[in-house]
C-alpha cells in the first residue's frame, strides 16, 4: 500500500521575520477560482493606480550649483559617483552623487564651457568657447589604504600618462595640460570649441570647432594629431562630435548646415552625410547597438538613424514643443532621455511604442513613456543617465542640476524578495491589460505644464491642416503625379556620399 504525504521545506512554511506575512499555499485547481480574468483586470487597474500614486521622480538638486546656466554634464563610464558639470559662467564643478554635494569648483575657462568628458585614469577634459581644452583630475582623494598613489595631502598623484606642460600653481585637481590650435596666437581671435568626446578604448579625444573642422588630440601633445576640415565642402561650424563605442575609428558629427556626417579616422576620409530639414543640436550613439544613433533636432523631434542607411530615419519621437537640446542613452540601450527648450524632460523607449496624454503623431511614431518637469525648471540644455541606469541628471538655464529617478514610481533602496515579486506581478498585469481603455487611460496619463499643453494642441491643429492640404493636392492633381509622403520620408532633404 502506497501512501502519498505532503512534503514541504521549512523555508516554505515559516516566516522570514516575525512581522512578515504567513505563507499561504494556493489551490491551483481552476474550479476553485471562478472568473480569474475579471479578478486580474481589477488588479491591473489597481496596479496602474498605485504606479501613478507613488510616482515621484524628482530626487533633489545638487547643492552649491552654478551661478549661470548649466551647459554640459559629464558622467564617468567606469564609476558611479563622479559627475562633472560645465556652466555658461566658465566654471567646471565636480560633484559627489552619493551625498549630492559639490567636491570642487574649478575656474576653468574665461568663457562658456561647451563640453566636458571623462577619459582614462580619473582624468576629464573640458573645452570652452575661448579656444582652450584643459585636462583635469576628478576626485583625487583616495582611500586610506591606497597610500602609494597619494601625496602628503591625501590626494592622488597626477597620472603619468599625461605630462604637465603648464607652469601654473600645483593643484591636485589640475589643470594638468592645456591644448589650443597652433594657428591661434591671440585669445581674442581664437577658434571656439563646441563639443568634445573621448575615445572609448585609448587615450585620444576629439573636438568640434567653429573653423568647420574636427580635431583629434593626443593627451601628451598640445597640438592636434589630425584634423578633418572642410567636410564635404562645407564651411559651417561643427557643433557635436561623438566616437562610436564599438567601431573605434568611426566618428559622427553634427554641423550648422543641418548635416549629420560620418568619417573614418584611419584614412582621414568622409564616409557619408545626410542633410535634414532643420539643424540637429545633439547626437549620441547607442551603447548596446553601436550601429544606431539618435539626434535631437530643431523641429522639436528626435530621430534614430541606422548608420548603414542614412536616407531615412528608422524612427521619429514626438512630443516636445521646443527644440531638443540634449539626448542621452541609457546604459542598457533600450531607452533614451531628451531635454528640450520647452522646459521638460522626456523618456522614450527605443524598442517599444509608448504613449502619454500629449500624443501628437500616428501609431508608428514613438512617444514618451514619461515626462518630467518642475515649476522652477527652465530650458534644459543637458541630460545624462548614471552608469547604473537608475537615475537621470539634468542641467538647465536656471543654474541647477537636478537628479531624477529613471522609473518615477521605483522605490529607492534595497527591496525585499516579497516586494520585488509584488512589483513584478503588478508590472506584468499592467502590461498584459495595457490595451484596455481604463488601464491605458490611467497608465498613460501625465500632468504637463499648461503652456506645453496649449502648444501641443496648436501643433495638432497645424498638423491636421497640413495633412488636409496635402490630401486636397493629391485629390485634385492628375492621377499618378502626386502621392502622400509619410513624415519620416520628409525628414531627410538629401544625402551626400
Amino acid at each position: 500500500m502506497k501512501v502519498k504525504a505532503l512534503n514541504r521545506t521549512k523555508a516554505s512554511t515559516t516566516r522570514a521575520t516575525p512581522s512578515d506575512l504567513r505563507p499561504v499555499h494556493k489551490n491551483l485547481n481552476p474550479a476553485s477560482h471562478p472568473l480569474p480574468r475579471a479578478r486580474e483586470y481589477t488588479r491591473a487597474i489597481t496596479a496602474a493606480k498605485l504606479d501613478r500614486m507613488f510616482a515621484n521622480p524628482f530626487v533633489g538638486e545638487l547643492k552649491g550649483g552654478h551661478v549661470d546656466g548649466v551647459n554640459c554634464i559629464g558622467v564617468c563610464r567606469t564609476n558611479l559617483l563622479p559627475v562633472v558639470s560645465g556652466g555658461v559662467d566658465g566654471t567646471v564643478r565636480i560633484w559627489d552623487l552619493q551625498s549630492r554635494t559639490m567636491v570642487k569648483n574649478l575656474e576653468a575657462h574665461s568663457r562658456c564651457v561647451s563640453g566636458v568628458v571623462f577619459g582614462h585614469g580619473g582624468m576629464f577634459y573640458s573645452c570652452g568657447e575661448e579656444g582652450l581644452v584643459k585636462a583635469w583630475s576628478c576626485f583625487p582623494k583616495q582611500s586610506a589604504g591606497d597610500s602609494s598613489d597619494e601625496d602628503s595631502e591625501g590626494y592622488a598623484k597626477k597620472p603619468s600618462s599625461v605630462k604637465r606642460m603648464e607652469t601654473d600653481e600645483e593643484s591636485p585637481f589640475g589643470p594638468f595640460n592645456t591644448y589650443r590650435l597652433p594657428s591661434v596666437r591671440s585669445s581674442h581671435n581664437s577658434v571656439a570649441f563646441h563639443s568634445i568626446d573621448h575615445h572609448w578604448a585609448i587615450s585620444q579625444f576629439a573636438t568640434a570647432s567653429s573653423d568647420s573642422a574636427v580635431h583629434l588630440w593626443d593627451p601628451n601633445r598640445t597640438s592636434p594629431v589630425t584634423s578633418f576640415s572642410n567636410l564635404w565642402g562645407s564651411d559651417d561650424t561643427v557643433t557635436t562630435v561623438r566616437y562610436n563605442p564599438a567601431e573605434s575609428n568611426l566618428i559622427a558629427h553634427c554641423s550648422n548646415d543641418r548635416g549629420i556626417g560620418l568619417h573614418d579616422t584611419r584614412t582621414a576620409s568622409a564616409l557619408a552625410k545626410t542633410i535634414l530639414g532643420m539643424k540637429s543640436n545633439c547626437l549620441e550613439w547607442n551603447p548596446m547597438e553601436p550601429y544606431m544613433f539618435v539626434v535631437g533636432n530643431e523641429d522639436y523631434n528626435a530621430y534614430t538613424f541606422d548608420m548603414r542607411k542614412l536616407k531615412r530615419p528608422t524612427s521619429m519621437y514626438k512630443g516636445h514643443v521646443g527644440a531638443v537640446m540634449s539626448v542621452s542613452w541609457s546604459p542598457t540601450g533600450t531607452e533614451f532621455v531628451t531635454g528640450s527648450y520647452d522646459k521638460t524632460i522626456r523618456i522614450f523607449n527605443a524598442r517599444k511604442e509608448g504613449g502619454t496624454a500629449s500624443h501628437m503623431g500616428s501609431s508608428s511614431t514613438g512617444i514618451a513613456r514619461d515626462i518630467y518637469h518642475t515649476k522652477r525648471m527652465q530650458r534644459v540644455f543637458c541630460t545624462a543617465y548614471t552608469s547604473d541606469h537608475k537615475f537621470i541628471l539634468s542641467g538647465s538655464d536656471d543654474t541647477n542640476l537636478r537628479l531624477w529617478k529613471a522609473r518615477s514610481s521605483e522605490k529607492i533602496g534595497q527591496l525585499s524578495s516579497r516586494e520585488e515579486a509584488s512589483l513584478q506581478y503588478r508590472s506584468a498585469l499592467v502590461q498584459k491589460y495595457a490595451h484596455l481603455p481604463e488601464v491605458k487611460r490611467i497608465a498613460k496619463s501625465r500632468r504637463i505644464p499648461k503652456l506645453v499643453k496649449k502648444q501641443t494642441a496648436e501643433a495638432i491643429v497645424q498638423k491636421e491642416k497640413k495633412r488636409r492640404k496635402e490630401g486636397n493636392v493629391v485629390k485634385h492633381s492628375k492621377p499618378g503625379t502626386k502621392s502622400f509622403t509619410d513624415e519620416r520620408g520628409k525628414v531627410v532633404v538629401k544625402t551626400v556620399d
